[in-house]
């Protein structure tokens, strides 16, 4: 049976409070986009060694306990709490030796202790671990002295189920997983890990004065840049990638590449042709495919942008159910470092929500800026700043220089985006600034 049809864009837009296309603030331009893109929905089992930045499909139940039986923390000795002595030194006889991978066989008698060893199983009746640096070993080794005071009952004992009990849920749904995840996963014997399928994005570079690398360069021309940098931050995203290159601004061309992009990628991705002033063919063939909307979105740099559908074909690999509601389009800006910016407002969210992963909000730290910065309120800008530790160890940010949209430059030289929210006005020197950093993002 095929899945209901989606909601239209208009029908989205009525639910968007206060939506004007026209002077769309970022807030509301980012829930449209939440409100619009679908989700994966095919699952697949991979390799445990496979799994690393992949979409956790379904959540994973431990099937046992970790760690599976109390065990020590520390090399040392074991003992019972109760056999410590209160204010005085205890003095304990030595009943033998625990290694890890091995259980000690046998009762231990009260006055008695076990040499051992970090991970090993913790004899039965013993609860406590005395670290072997604080303990005094007799001349023949079967009596050690343990300090007052060094332990308390209960120290150095992990529990069995401490670190994940039977039953619970290790991971959800949802999570990117991460090499620490991968370790958690090992430690339960999951061999293999339900994950969702990686999202397919088509991207492509508009305009008849851009050049690909390894081209002749004419006067007037210049070499794409923009297919290498949404390469490079897609690549951070895990989705599979089909690099369509330059398209000449011809109706045709366009209308070929926007076609064969829709039947074969989740996404599509443009850069270019969607600017007041700009030939119209990109914009018009947008329209002519898909249910297509353009924004001026209230930001610097940034402000126009294609939002919408652009129509696939009925039972393409996108939608195993036979009914493909088409790929979601994001047409960007010309401008590299328009580009930039918005791939990170807009598109790098809703791909990752697409691929079935948890909304996890990116971290911003709080700056005092160096200098003055010029702002106007009604609008979201993003400014690209260099972030350093001031004297008194505080974060500091200054930005790179001209902020021109065309200038790349300033986003290689920047390790951060200072974000300047929408109703924000100039800003002082001195006065904190919320930063986006760069690390773990371009």
């Amino acid at each position: 049976m095929n899945e209901p049809l989606p909601p239209s864009l208009a029908q989205i837009a009525s639910c968007v409070a206060g939506y004007d296309p026209n002077a769309l603030p970022v807030a509301q331009a980012q829930e449209f986009i939440a409100r619009l893109v679908p989700r994966v929905k095919a699952v697949e089992m991979v390799a445990l060694r496979s799994s690393l930045g992949r979409v956790l499909a379904r959540d994973v139940i431990s099937a046992i306990d970790v760690p599976s039986h109390d065990n020590s923390a520390m090399d040392g000795y074991a003992l019972r709490g109760f056999d410590l002595a209160s204010g005085a030194d205890t003095l304990l006889t030595v009943a033998g030796s625990g290694f890890a991978g091995e259980c000690f066989e046998g009762e231990v008698p009260p006055g008695h202790c076990v040499r051992i060893m970090t991970g090993a199983v913790m004899p039965a009746g013993l609860d406590t671990v005395v670290p072997q640096e604080f303990v005094k070993v007799g001349d023949d080794t079967a009596q050690v002295r343990i300090p007052a005071g060094v332990v308390t009952t209960g120290d150095n004992r992990r529990l069995a189920g401490e670190d994940l009990a039977r039953g619970d849920a290790a991971l959800r749904a949802g999570r990117v997983l991460r090499p620490a995840d991968l370790g958690m996963l090992a430690s339960l014997g999951q061999a293999e890990v339900p994950v969702w399928r990686r999202l397919r994005v088509a991207f492509f570079s508009t305009g008849n004065e851009l050049r690909s690398i390894g081209e002749p360069l004419p006067p007037g021309c210049v070499y794409d840049s923009n297919r290498y940098t949404l390469w490079g931050m897609l690549q951070r995203l895990g989705v599979d990638l089909i690099d369509m290159g330059v398209v000449r601004d011809d109706p045709v061309a366009l209308a070929d590449a926007f076609r064969t992009a829709a039947q074969s990628a989740d996404a599509v991705i443009t850069s270019g042709g969607v600017s007041v002033g700009e030939a119209d063919h990109t914009k018009r063939v947008m329209a002519e495919l898909g249910d297509v909307l353009f924004w001026r979105i209230a930001m610097r740099p940034g402000r126009p942008m294609a939002i919408g559908r652009i129509a696939g074909s009925s039972g393409d690999a996108g939608n195993s159910a036979g009914h493909n509601p088409g790929a979601i389009l994001f047409g960007l800006p010309g401008n590299p470092v328009a580009v930039m910016v918005t791939f990170y407002a807009f598109v790098r969210d809703a791909l990752l929500a697409m691929s079935g992963a948890t909304a996890q909000p990116l971290p911003m730290l709080r700056c005092a800026s160096i200098e003055p910065m010029r702002k106007k309120p009604g609008r979201t800008e993003y400014q690209r700043g260099i972030v350093t530790r001031a004297a008194d160890g505080h974060w500091q940010v200054r930005i790179t220089g001209s902020q021109g949209s065309g200038i790349l430059r300033s986003m290689s030289e920047a390790n951060g985006f200072v974000v300047l929210g929408h109703e924000q006005g100039n800003v002082a020197a001195g006065e904190l600034v919320d930063v986006l950093p760069f690390d773990g993002l371009v």
